[in-house]
């Protein structure tokens, strides 16, 4: 599972090891939003800058709908779990969904001029630009994404 590896990026605060939060949902996009409000909340309230937010807003709705449309197939049946921890300068989030997963290398580069009309590739795009960190496992039904963020003070 990538939360072992979200897990082995051995991130300890000064007050210890930082646990995820998990959350399974049916795969159904009125429950994504729940979550990615929950999320925005929290970002909101570590007063993490809108640019920031938006970045993670785009990226994190971008993951869940790929999770309930191409990975589960809007089966309301299937469900997608989702981890997230938020520690002092990142948040990391895992979304797992219970499909068949995909290679993430095989899906054409949306800027490519043959490609400008046709929607797919571009969900991915907009994550790994927006994210610190992107990555896949297993067999690509899992992605784990970080945001690391710019100080308050502007400093990094």
């Amino acid at each position: 599972m990538l939360v072992q590896e979200l897990v082995a990026m051995n991130h300890v605060s000064d007050t210890g090891p930082v646990s995820f939060t998990e959350v399974t949902i049916p795969s159904d996009t009125g429950e994504a939003r729940k979550i990615q409000e929950e999320i925005e909340a929290a970002l909101q309230a570590r007063h993490v800058t809108e640019k920031e937010i938006f970045s993670v807003r785009l990226a994190l709705e971008e993951a869940l709908v790929n999770a309930i449309k191409h990975g589960n197939q809007l089966d309301r049946s299937k469900k997608v779990q989702i981890s997230y921890r938020f520690l002092p300068d990142r948040l990391e989030i895992q979304i797992t969904d219970e499909g068949p997963g995909f290679d993430p290398s095989d899906v054409p580069d949306p800027t490519a001029v043959e490609n400008l009309e046709r929607p797919c590739g571009r969900g991915l795009m907009l994550m790994r630009h927006y994210m610190t960190e992107v990555n896949y496992a297993g067999r690509g039904n899992s992605v784990a994404m970080a945001k690391v963020f710019k100080p308050a003070n502007g400093k990094k």
